[in-house]
């Protein structure tokens, strides 16, 4: 109390030493006009020597530096200074007004003590500061012995900043939403002094602002505070597996505090449809497939497909595809939706179809009948995709002029603009199409058929009137002779009626069964609402032939015709018949034909013959068809004993008609003729020259004679005579085998001669080659009993020449006795 009431005094005087300047001189006039000087300067004065007495005295109490507001951390260390000069009293802190000691190390306060650096600091140290030092603080110093008075420092706000516990989401760390339903998010801070401050950030750590509340709660120490911040979301796809993070932080730990939540966020299908194939520049051709995909994202992933042509529903089991197979014009323009659902909901797309099809006519043309000066509008109604480009033409005399380029075209109607037009239209890609119709002048009917006609008598018979009339005629009426024909009372009219293009009608009048009454001045009248056309018309009988002289006429043509046709095929045969008598068949002998390895061992060996002529051929000539059943068989000379049987000409054939399978001939045939190939390894001799014989010696029966140029020879008999070296037959029934016409003995008149190979020493016919004898290729020959002193040895190839080629047949017939008989014919 001391200490307040030396502070009011002190303060008392610092008033009265405030108002002395606000002193002022007064002068007042007193009687006799004398002016008196009064004034409160001797107030002033009296005060002044007061204070110079007192100051004489003591000196006052002051501070040099009061303490300030500070803010300390919990834990931290603080220092509140406090500095005095001319102290003369007891100096003491205190707290929220209460004292806490005069001493310096404050007794009974362990973290709390004052601290200088000298007689004057009396500053005041908190060492770990707590929650419970947050307070007003005052340094305050007694009045001194010398009545100094008491002086107080202003206050100092110690504020403690706590920092908030990590904050809490209420909802936990994972989260399920589902997209369209709102959801809150609540995120807790606790103890934060001053109170936490809450800040959301979404997945793209972006501060979230909206829809963003907080709330202040005051905990139960009255100092520190709750921190309640609820963000209300409406979650969609973007949120799908994203996490939230929520901050706390406030003044006392600037380093956020966070906590997350992970969102799992169902949705509906997003559903996106496109073309996969078909669409050419952004459209699709007429005819062509159409493959339209539907792809989705969702959560949880898609159930049901389901594809809608115009809201009507697809058949089939199409999935994420659908196929048109045909994109027809019907389907232009069409909405195809694709509809994908699950879980959450269903959602759809869609996507409009853009056919491209070739231009086609709605509405074809029509012909129209106008009056001179009227207005007419033709239009021409197309479709087509892209938008079909339209050209109006009329097709005047001598050329045709362009009158438009829009749908519809107007015409005023006159004698220029009556006529044919034509509509074209054009899709690019796609065939131009038209379509023409007819402006026609209303007018009167014009008769234009012909003014004579013919017809049969006898038969029905056809009149016709050919008008033009715009518009059609209201009736037409056919007089015959001044008469109107009437076929109600005349049945043997009919009237017919016909309508053709181009403003055309055409009444025909049919006779039936014409005579000739019938023929004669017929008149034709046309009448319609402008007027009326007459044009007689002469029918004429037409005048013809008798039946019967026709069908004469046609016969005789026809028997005429097959008889020739007849006698040509007749003349034909009996040429080819002649022709072929004429003709002797052919065998020919080349000597440079190919040698066969399977003569070696063949049944019967073939003959080689050579019949020098004076031309260097060969021929064996067959001129009798008849051979003698009954003569008994001669051998052949040149090939040991051999019984030849009863030969008939037509069981003879050449090598080239054999058709044993056994049998191989290595010959083949060229436009020039047979050409025989040479085994492998087999030369023929140096000697041996073969030609191929003129085309007019060739047979009939397929065979080819040849030339040869050779030494070798064979004699011919003397009495054979022959000059062309031919083998001869005769037609003779006592016709010795061809063999023996080679002039080799034979039979005779005296009696059968014995035969060369059966002489039991024969000797070698000098002018006969070995190689030409049948032993040489016939192994069953060789092995005979009766045989040659110097054959040849067939089984050394290489030292025996091979023989020339050439043509046999083999053939085996029994004998008279019963026994085979095996005979080798040339």
């Amino acid at each position: 109390m001391a200490a307040d009431k030396s502070y009011s005094r002190n303060k008392q005087h610092l008033k009265l030493r405030a108002r002395i300047p606000s002193a002022r001189f007064n002068f007042r006039t007193v009687a006799g006009g004398k002016r008196i000087w009064t004034s409160d300067a001797g107030i002033r004065i009296l005060l002044f020597i007061v204070c110079v007495v007192g100051c004489h005295g003591y000196q006052e109490q002051r501070f040099a530096m009061e303490p300030q507001d500070q803010s300390a951390i919990v834990g931290s260390r603080v220092t509140l200074p406090c500095r005095v000069e001319n102290k003369a009293g007891a100096l003491q802190w205190t707290k929220d007004d209460f004292g806490l000691g005069t001493h310096r190390n404050l007794s009974g306060y362990d973290r709390y003590s004052m601290i200088g650096s000298d007689e004057e600091d009396f500053s005041l140290d908190i060492r770990d500061v707590t929650l419970e030092d947050d307070g007003r603080y005052q340094c305050q110093v007694s009045g001194g012995l010398n009545g100094e008075p008491a002086i107080r420092s202003r206050y100092a706000k110690l504020t403690v900043l706590v920092a908030p516990e990590p904050p809490r989401i209420i909802q936990g760390a994972f989260v399920e939403a589902t997209e369209g339903q709102s959801l809150d998010i609540e995120c807790e801070s606790v103890g934060g002094k001053p109170a936490a401050e809450i800040t959301w950030l979404d997945g793209n750590q972006a501060v979230v602002k909206k829809n963003v509340k907080s709330k202040l709660e005051l905990m139960a120490d009255g100092q520190r505070y709750k921190t309640r911040s609820v963000l209300r979301l409406n979650p969609s796809k973007a949120y799908h597996n994203q996490t939230f993070t929520c901050q706390a932080q406030n003044t006392a730990d600037r380093a956020p505090r966070m906590a997350t939540i992970h969102f799992e966020v169902k949705y509906v299908p997003k559903v996106n449809i496109s073309f996969r194939s078909g669409v050419i520049d952004g459209k699709i051709p007429e005819g062509n497939e159409a493959r339209i995909r539907c792809s989705s994202e969702s959560n949880p992933p898609p159930r049901a497909h389901r594809w809608y042509i115009n809201n009507n529903p697809v058949i089939g089991d199409y999935t994420d595809e659908m196929i048109i197979f045909n994109v027809t014009r019907k389907h232009n323009k069409a909405e195809v939706r694709c509809e994908i659902s699950n879980t959450v909901g269903t959602s759809s797309a869609k996507v409009t179809l853009n056919v491209a099809y070739p231009p086609i006519f709605r509405n074809h043309l029509h012909d129209v009948e106008a009056d001179i000066g009227s207005i007419v509008t033709l239009s021409c109604d197309v479709d087509g995709q892209p938008k079909p480009a339209i050209r109006w033409l009329l097709n005047e005399p001598g050329r045709i002029g362009v009158k438009g380029k829009s749908p519809n075209l107007e015409i005023v109607v006159n004698k220029e603009t009556a006529g044919k037009y034509i509509c074209k239209a054009s899709v690019t890609g796609y065939p131009e199409i038209e379509s023409e119709a007819t402006v026609f002048i209303k007018g009167a009917p014009k008769i234009i058929s012909n003014r004579t006609q013919i017809g049969a008598e006898g038969e029905t018979v056809t009149v016709e009137c050919l008008t033009e009339s715009v518009p059609k005629p209201d009736f037409i009426k056919w007089f015959f002779e001044g008469r109107e024909i009437s076929v109600i009372q005349d049945p043997n009219y009919a009237i017919l009626q016909e309508s053709l293009p181009d403003g055309l009608v055409k009444s025909s009048l049919v006779i039936k069964a014409s005579q000739s009454r019938h023929f004669g001045l017929y008149n034709c009248s046309v009448t319609n609402e402008y007027g009326n056309a007459n044009a007689p018309i002469m029918l004429k009988p037409l005048k013809t032939l008798p039946l019967y002289i026709i069908l004469i006429g046609v016969t005789t043509g026809i028997v005429v015709f097959s008889s020739f046709i007849i006698l040509l095929v007749v003349c034909h045969r009996r040429r080819r018949k002649k022709s072929q008598m004429n003709e002797k068949p052919d065998v020919t002998v080349a000597t440079g034909d190919a040698y066969k390895e399977s003569d070696r061992s063949s049944n019967i060996s073939d003959l080689k013959l050579q019949l020098p002529q004076s031309d260097a051929s060969y021929d064996l000539d067959y001129t009798s068809s008849d051979r003698s059943d009954t003569k008994a068989p001669v051998g052949l000379p040149l090939a040991g004993p051999v019984p030849l049987p009863n030969i008939r000409l037509d069981d003879f054939n050449y090598n080239n008609d054999y058709t044993d399978p056994a049998y191989h001939d290595y010959g083949y045939k060229t436009p020039a003729g047979f050409v025989y190939d040479y085994p492998h390894g087999y030369s023929p001799p140096a000697h041996l020259h073969v030609h191929s014989p003129p085309p007019h010696a060739r047979s009939q029966q397929g065979s080819l004679t040849r030339s040869i140029d050779t030494a070798s020879t064979l004699p011919l008999s003397n009495s054979n005579g022959s000059q062309n070296n031919t083998l001869q037959r005769t037609n003779k029934p006592e016709e010795s085998d061809a063999i023996n016409n080679l002039g080799l003995p034979s039979g005779g008149e005296a009696g059968p001669q014995t035969p060369i190979y059966a002489q039991p020493n024969p000797r070698p016919q000098t002018a006969v080659d070995p190689r030409y004898s049948a032993t040489y290729g016939n192994p069953y020959l060789r092995n005979s009993s009766i045989g040659y002193g110097n054959q040849v040895h067939t089984a050394k190839p290489a030292a025996t020449p091979a023989p020339p080629p050439y043509s046999a047949v083999r053939n085996s017939a029994p004998t008279g006795n019963g026994g085979p008989a095996q005979a080798t014919h040339v």
